[in-house]
């Protein structure tokens, strides 16, 4: 790799890591595995290794991932809250060991196993909890006190202690909690979270300590930060002394040499199973604090601690069989059924093979034993076929729905296969469920449960019935008294003043979300002017392109949609024209693209005042763009804006420009 392609790859994984760093970190929502991260930051650390000009203070290899949010009050570190440089394999933990000796040649190790949690700081004055604070970037953090003292586990006041004391640990959900909380998430049509560190992460993080209160987390207390009245001189006399102060703690074990630093860190990897929450691998700490002064630390990693970080675990198992589901859309897709498999701490049964082309592909045959994973502890997904037991062809597709036996079809240049049927009782049940979400119609109380028990009792058959229920009907439900059917029809009744593009995406159109949705509702304004529209009209919006205004007409084009609206229309449902935006505002004509995170507002706050003023909203970045408004860690749109010539500007700029 020369100079050029290095530098045109480094910017491509600073891009790549900092959008995943605010994903993981900042959002609780990541989309990438711990290990693919790892290796993409892995490969962005060899080519600064090789062209070191190509290091920069802003670098993700240089910095903590988090930063300090919005919703709570900033906490600065008077002790930085360090990361940890990340070995993967055996050779790894023997070149820090090197690096240690050449400074302390008798130094010892302490090996702890490195819980998957969030990283939070715990302050004590006279034995009383007083603050407690997430790591954020390592120098700033968010005050989350509050929710730190609904945590059973942790002290809220200890005794014999010293005038100060902070600690450092790590939040977490427990394996138990996080398969109840999921359940109940699934239940109530919620989105679930991904992994009990983003469950942990994100209940944490509640504004409302009452809802962080209903999660059961759980902490382990692993260092002490800064300490008033006691003298400690080694990591694991600390970690014993915090234990007799009440604390719970991680376990740990003493080790003389490297081997036996490599055997801790096999044990630790075998006992994985066993333990009541998830690890990502093993910490090794140089023991002795005086030898860890002498070591010091980089601009990120202390040189006296090392993480190794164990690969995905994968596990073989027999596909036992393969069930069709049928989506809101009509796609079919297939889900393995396993012999269930104790992986990552959680045992698996079923995982998604995804589509027909993923199964041809991986040659995949019912009875086939498969190799499965959870990639980064997410989701578990096949990987390959171990072991073929059948020489037929691979597992074929229905060409008729398994819900209702309509013919199937396969779209061009589209991996889904589909069911025809529009009113097949299993997109039914998935229409309904997105027809009343949050972003939708926002129907408070009617949860998949609820619309099943209404469908097999015949109470509802499309979106229309559900304006027809009578209190008294849902009240014979199971598990439904008088107060709760009365509330639901409240909700249910409420909803008949949605903003129209609510319905508009409640309506479950193909390839429009709830963006597309505002922005067709605000160029037609009414949801008649949207029947009258033609494709030419509809493709004029930016930001819509053929297959999206087509995807529009085709639905607005039928009759059964006429026929819906009407009927919508008699029950009450208000269709009000959206406000036309004013066009003599500040930002009349101007437009405006927002990246990265903005120093106290959210990027939505941020785009209705740009709408208030006229001015309007994109998503991408180009020669037509006036303004970009770019918070901390924007990513690619801020690369793209500086090569257009675009103008960039902060946040203050963009509130001195409303003033």
């Amino acid at each position: 790799m020369d100079f050029i392609e290095a530098k045109k790859r480094a910017l491509e994984l600073t891009e790549l890591l900092n959008y995943h760093n605010n994903r993981y970190y900042n959002l609780d929502s990541p989309e990438i595995s711990d290990y693919e991260y790892d290796m993409m930051l892995r490969e962005l650390e060899n080519i600064e290794a090789q062209f070191p000009q190509l290091v920069n203070a802003m670098s993700p290899t240089q910095k903590v991932g988090g930063s300090k949010g919005e919703k709570f009050s900033a906490v600065e570190h008077s002790v930085v809250m360090e990361s940890l440089h990340d070995s993967f394999s055996s050779d790894e933990v023997r070149d820090f060991d090197r690096k240690v000796k050449a400074v302390v040649d008798n130094a010892k190790y302490v090996v702890e196993p490195k819980i998957d949690g969030l990283s939070v700081s715990c302050e004590y004055k006279n034995g009383v909890f007083v603050r407690g604070s997430t790591r954020g970037d390592g120098a700033v953090g968010e005050d989350v006190t509050e929710n730190l003292m609904t945590i059973k586990t942790l002290p809220k006041r200890i005794e014999n202690a010293p005038a100060f004391l902070e600690v450092r640990g790590e939040v977490y959900m427990s394996l138990q909690s996080f398969e109840k909380i999921v359940a109940e998430q699934e239940n109530n049509g919620e989105k679930p979270f991904k992994n009990p560190r983003n469950a942990a992460a994100g209940s944490l993080r509640q504004k409302d300590s009452k809802i962080t209160a209903k999660r059961d987390l759980d902490i382990f207390v692993f260092n002490i930060q800064q300490i008033e009245g006691k003298e400690l001189s080694t990591h694991s006399q600390s970690l014993d002394y915090l234990k007799a102060l009440g604390f719970p703690t991680t376990t740990y074990r003493l080790c003389d040499s490297i081997d036996e630093v490599l055997n801790e860190i096999d044990s630790i990897d075998k006992a994985r199973g066993e333990l009541p929450c998830d690890i990502d691998g093993a910490v090794v700490k140089v023991n002795d604090f005086a030898h860890r002064e002498l070591l010091g630390s980089t601009a990120k990693f202390p040189r006296w601690a090392e993480a190794y970080k164990y690969p995905p675990e994968e596990k073989e198992t027999e596909l036992l069989d393969i069930e069709i589901n049928v989506g809101r859309t009509g796609a079919l897709t297939p889900v393995g059924i396993f012999s269930p498999v104790l992986l990552a701490g959680t045992t698996v049964s079923r995982a998604t093979l995804h589509n027909e082309d993923f199964i041809r592909e991986k040659n995949i045959h019912i009875g086939d034993v498969v190799v499965i994973r959870k990639a980064g502890e997410i989701i578990p997904e096949v990987l390959s076929v171990a072991q073929c037991r059948s020489l037929d062809d691979p597992y074929t597709f229905p060409d008729s729905c398994p819900s209702c036996g309509s013919k199937v079809v396969r779209e061009k240049d589209e991996a889904a296969v589909r069911c025809t049927n529009t009113d097949c009782p299993a997109q039914l049940l998935r229409h309904l469920i997105h027809f009343v979400s949050r972003d939708a119609m926002d129907i408070d109380g009617l949860g998949p449960a609820v619309l099943e028990q209404l469908l097999s009792c015949g109470l509802i058959k499309s979106f229309v019935d559900l304006y027809n229920l009578r209190a008294i009907d849902v009240a014979s439900l199971e598990r439904m008294g008088e107060k709760s059917a009365l509330n639901l029809i409240q909700a249910v009744e409420k909803s008949k003043s949605a903003e129209i593009y609510r319905l508009v995406f409640a309506l479950g159109i193909r390839h429009i979300g709830q963006k597309a949705a505002k922005l067709l509702c605000e160029h037609f304004l009414s949801i008649d002017a949207i029947f009258d529209a033609s494709v030419e009209d509809i493709s004029k919006i930016e930001g819509f392109g053929d297959i999206m205004a087509q995807s529009v007409y085709d639905y607005f084009s039928l009759p059964q949609t006429r026929k819906l609206i009407d009927n919508l229309k008699s029950l009450g449902v208000v269709m009000a024209p959206l406000k036309e935006k004013t066009k003599n505002g500040l930002f009349a004509t101007k437009t405006f693209v927002l990246t990265g995170t903005l120093p106290t507002m959210t990027r939505s706050q941020a785009s209705k005042l740009i709408e208030e003023n006229g001015g309007k909203t994109s998503s991408s970045v180009s020669k037509k763009t006036d303004y970009v408004l770019a918070g901390e860690d924007a990513g690619s749109k801020l690369t793209k804006a500086n090569a257009l010539g675009v103008t960039v500007i902060s946040e203050e700029e963009f509130l001195d420009m409303l003033k």
